[in-house]
């Protein structure tokens, strides 16, 4: 019964995400879009491409210091394959998110300590949400000027409250216990029991101070990375507008696409993308394209990410 709710549940962010994508294309001249395309400067595309590689790296080892700190030990390319899984698996999941379980399944079978290898997992998540609100915030605060609607202010409103939300249920022992009753009165025992490990192994890490300031620079420094390489990939298209749109609208397209209603943020990212930057002036068409290429960027590093997975699959039996 389970695997059927898991099949139809799949199905049905995998129709979202079609929906999204065929209203979009409707939405726009599609000889249009690929003359934009076909136009693109491919010197600047190849520079986005690689500059967005970064962030890959820096994940990786934002994620092998977390490891560190645990004492999770293991062999370089064992963490690469389960690393280049997370990615794979993250582009065809739902949501953005689907291959950290991955990861965490692969590491924990090997080093035989599935809470800590999980809590690292949460923890390199929550750095880069973390990331995500100071760099918008920092944006708005430098761009005030130039943000004029309600939605940009409501959208960092919603994941600023989330992100607090989080933090008081994992780091405050008084809004950790009455969460954690309100699970167990809705019969929601496994969830509360998931909490109840997450919460300890997470305490514990709270005396790891120069590993949290290590592990949120390379967050904030991946959240200065995407931006950057999305105004390059713009500027390939022909977009000139003001960077700061860039750090602002970014991180919270990076945030919506978290949500578990599509696979792998497709279609959701595209549509988030063309709503935001329409308030910058940039016509539909343009940003459909920047948000096509941005996604293509990221299917190719996943199937490379795939390959890895694949093709160590025999060392990770052995």
């Amino acid at each position: 019964m389970n695997i059927f709710k898991k099949i139809i549940s799949l199905l049905v962010r995998l129709g979202i995400s079609i929906a999204l994508l065929v209203f979009l294309f409707k939405q726009v001249d599609i000889k249009s879009l690929l003359a934009v395309i076909r136009n693109t400067d491919k010197t600047l595309l190849v520079i986005a491409f690689w500059v967005s590689f970064l962030n890959y790296v820096l994940g990786f080892f934002r994620w092998g210091m977390l490891l560190a700190a645990y004492k999770v030990d293991a062999p370089f390319k064992r963490l690469m394959a389960a690393y280049s899984g997370g990615i794979f698996f993250n582009s065809f999941l739902p949501s953005t998110i689907g291959g950290d379980f991955v990861r965490t399944i692969d590491l924990a079978s090997f080093s035989k300590k599935p809470r800590e290898v999980a809590a690292t997992v949460l923890l390199d998540r929550l750095s880069g949400y973390i990331a995500v609100v100071l760099v918008a915030s920092l944006a708005i605060l430098f761009g005030w000027k130039i943000i004029h609607t309600r939605s940009v202010l409501l959208s960092m409103a919603v994941i600023t409250a989330i992100l607090i939300f989080i933090l008081l249920a994992l780091f405050n022992q008084f809004a950790y216990s009455k969460i954690n009753r309100l699970l167990g009165s809705l019969s929601l025992g496994r969830v509360s029991r998931g909490l109840k490990n997450l919460h300890q192994e997470i305490h514990v890490f709270k005396r790891e101070k120069n590993t949290i300031l290590g592990n949120l620079s390379l967050s904030l420094l991946i959240q200065a990375v995407n931006p950057i390489v999305f105004y390059i990939l713009s500027l390939a298209l022909g977009i000139k507008i003001n960077i700061l749109y860039f750090f602002i609208f970014l991180p919270i397209i990076g945030a919506v696409t978290l949500l578990p209603v599509s696979i792998g943020g497709l279609g959701l990212r595209e549509a988030t993308v063309i709503f935001f930057f329409a308030q910058a002036g940039v016509s539909k068409d343009i940003s459909l394209a920047a948000a096509l290429l941005s996604s293509f960027f990221l299917f190719i590093y996943a199937g490379l990410g795939g390959l890895i997975y694949v093709f160590t699959l025999r060392y990770r039996r052995v």
